[in-house]
């Protein structure tokens, strides 16, 4: 039996607001990205943390999907921080860079 290749990482930063455009075409990569068996980590920014309610966003999760968003924007914006995602600061975004076959971003 052929051996098993390691699922391809995806990471997906948004900055830009869940009205614009670019957060939704983010959505739609980080879906398709895990249609086709990857492993997804979206990293939520300034403008987009609100978006932390989106239903496609917590389907997205529900699946797999690894969903973080940025402590100080929720805190800044007076959001809870609770397990809709896993609340971090900027060093993970740097550890995802590092860590993912592709890094991309959505201004």
């Amino acid at each position: 039996m052929p051996a098993q290749s390691a699922a391809r990482k995806l990471g997906v930063l948004v900055s830009a607001a869940p009205a614009q455009a670019n957060y939704q075409h983010a959505l739609g990569l980080s879906e398709a990205a895990l249609n086709a068996g990857a492993e997804v980590y979206l990293y939520l920014i300034d403008e987009a943390v609100p978006g932390i309610d989106d239903g496609r966003l917590q389907a997205l999760r529900r699946r797999g999907l690894h969903l973080f968003a940025c402590a100080f924007g929720a805190k800044k914006r007076r959001l809870v921080t609770d397990e809709r995602a896993t609340w971090v600061g900027l060093a993970t975004a740097s550890d995802l860079i590092a860590s993912t076959d592709k890094f991309v971003s959505f201004n």
